[in-house]
């Protein structure tokens, strides 16, 4: 279909240019927040802060346009960079770097191959259950990366750092009561660093209060054009591909998860597929700038969406303004008061947690309960929310097979002559309710003709056609006719490839 040059317009007007000052403030807020996670993320993989700076900078401009969710953020993230650490460890902080630069790229170039299979439409497998699990880890997990800051002042007698914090939460949760116009964290932020520029050389009480540049050096130029120096051959390719893979899987996860949190928490619909080839392209253009592959970022998409932001013009300002705040600014920004961020974190992480799921645990199944709880506390022991997230369906998918399974009803009817027995079968047969099935029929019965009648059911795998195969030739092997009967369309195709007991030569199982 091609869109008229005025319905262009309108989709461009609406995605970009429809709420332009909220975007823009609450572009800046997450650009400042971005600063010290991505020099964090840096340290995690073990490479310079440059790398997780320039990486956040150019996948939050890409996705902007080439992503397929707006106002979600997208930036080096904490997951990613525990999955190139051992890249970085195991060749050095050099070579290391350039095949983590090529692993990157490879790694967009997959999401781009998943993209062009639209594989996001399974997103919809995900249960609501893992979902919750997931958001609460995450905030969980949020939450405690903010205590070594707490230990780190402490063990340098930072006496304001605790009261700033309180200080700084204070004016994120009662200034949106009075004025909602400017996001309260940019508030909180700018208050307490215009606290600690004024005061912060006066007596002791600032002594020691670490800031964002006490965690790493700016970058202070734009990130060159570059092809990774490794060499072209199998070789580095037998080394990059696993990394590549675990890479690409992880960060269209934690992408598609967070995009679908960002829907429900604007009651829009981003393109899922389009959002895997966005996140494809930002890995390979990052990959040739000298950054990190990343993903989305669930906690910095909260704090867009919770400061205004709605359209791809919030993801687009949040790149430009973190470009902009450390090649212009960066002087200034390094002297923001670690406090002041971790108060933001801090709201992220009591905003991201669903709190109406502790509610809710005393009335939704046992069994999602469970798959809520699991999820939560793999990703916990892990700190990888994709491991929490394989847990979480897995044990799903084990749940719901087994409840299918008792859905799953043998019924029987003797006739008038008493030499005729009907078995009428309802709901899906397959491998989990196969057993049901069997134990259903009673082959001590002395009579001339059985007949199974599977017009109620569904036949799905092989599995099932093997338990129907058993039940005929035991049937047989006694002397009974059995009679297998009406089959749908799709289950009779299954029974007429598989079957074996249409073979006048087999013969019953003993298993």
């Amino acid at each position: 279909m091609v869109l008229e040059p005025q319905t262009t317009r309108n989709t461009i007007n609406e995605e970009w240019f429809s709420n332009i000052v909220p975007d823009l403030l609450s572009g800046l807020v997450v650009a400042l927040a971005l600063i010290p996670e991505a020099i964090a993320f840096s340290i995690i993989a073990g490479v310079d802060p440059k790398v997780g700076l320039y990486a956040s900078f150019i996948i939050s401009v890409v996705t902007s346009f080439a992503g397929g969710r707006p106002a979600m953020i997208s930036a080096a993230t904490g997951a990613m960079a525990l999955l190139m650490k051992p890249l970085i460890a195991e060749y050095g902080p050099e070579a290391g770097l350039q095949y983590l630069l090529a692993a990157s790229i490879l790694c967009g170039v997959l999401q781009m191959v998943f993209g062009a299979f639209k594989l996001g439409r399974y997103m919809k497998f995900v249960p609501k259950a893992v979902m919750i699990g997931f958001v609460n880890a995450l905030a969980y997990l949020i939450f405690t990366a903010q205590f070594p800051e707490f230990t780190e002042a402490f063990a340098d007698n930072q006496m304001l750092f605790v009261p700033l914090v309180l200080i700084g939460l204070a004016v994120i949760y009662l200034l949106p009561r009075i004025v909602k116009a400017i996001p309260s964290p940019l508030v909180a932020l700018v208050g307490i660093t215009g606290f600690w520029f004024f005061f912060g050389d006066n007596g002791t009480l600032m002594n020691g209060l670490r800031t964002v540049g006490d965690m790493g050096e700016l970058p202070t130029s734009l990130p060159n054009l570059l092809i990774p120096n490794v060499p072209f051959n199998l070789e580095t390719l037998r080394i990059i591909f696993p990394f590549s893979v675990a890479l690409s899987l992880v960060g269209l996860l934690e992408s598609l998860l967070t995009a679908q949190i960002v829907d429900d928490m604007t009651d829009t619909t981003g393109n899922k597929n389009r959002e895997m080839w966005g996140q494809g392209i930002a890995n390979v253009v990052a990959g040739f700038f000298g950054g990190m592959a990343g993903c989305a970022m669930i906690g910095q998409s909260i704090i867009n969406v919770g400061s205004g932001g709605r359209t791809r013009l919030s993801t687009f300002s949040a790149g430009v303004f973190l470009l902009i705040l450390l090649l212009v600014f960066g002087s200034f920004v390094s002297m923001i008061p670690m406090a002041a961020l971790v108060a933001i974190m801090i709201m992220v992480s009591i905003n991201t947690f669903d709190w109406s799921s502790i509610a809710a645990m005393r009335v939704m199944p046992l069994t999602e309960t469970i798959v809520m709880l699991a999820t939560m506390l793999t990703v916990i022991i892990t700190h990888n929310l994709a491991y929490g997230v394989f847990a979480g369906v897995i044990l799903a998918c084990i749940f719901f097979a087994r409840q299918v399974s008792k859905s799953s009803k043998v019924k029987s009817q003797l006739d008038e002559s008493g030499t005729v027995r009907t078995y009428s079968v309802k709901g899906p047969l397959y491998f989990v309710s196969t057993e049901d099935f069997v134990n259903g029929f009673d082959m001590s019965e002395k009579v001339d003709e059985v007949n199974i009648d599977l017009s109620e059911a569904q036949v799905w795998d092989a599995s099932a056609i093997a338990a129907i195969d058993k039940v005929v030739l035991r049937y047989r092997k006694h002397g009974i006719e059995a009679n297998v009967l009406g089959m749908n369309k799709h289950s009779q195709k299954i029974h007429d490839e598989l079957a074996t007991h249409t073979d006048p030569n087999a013969k019953a199982s003993l298993h």
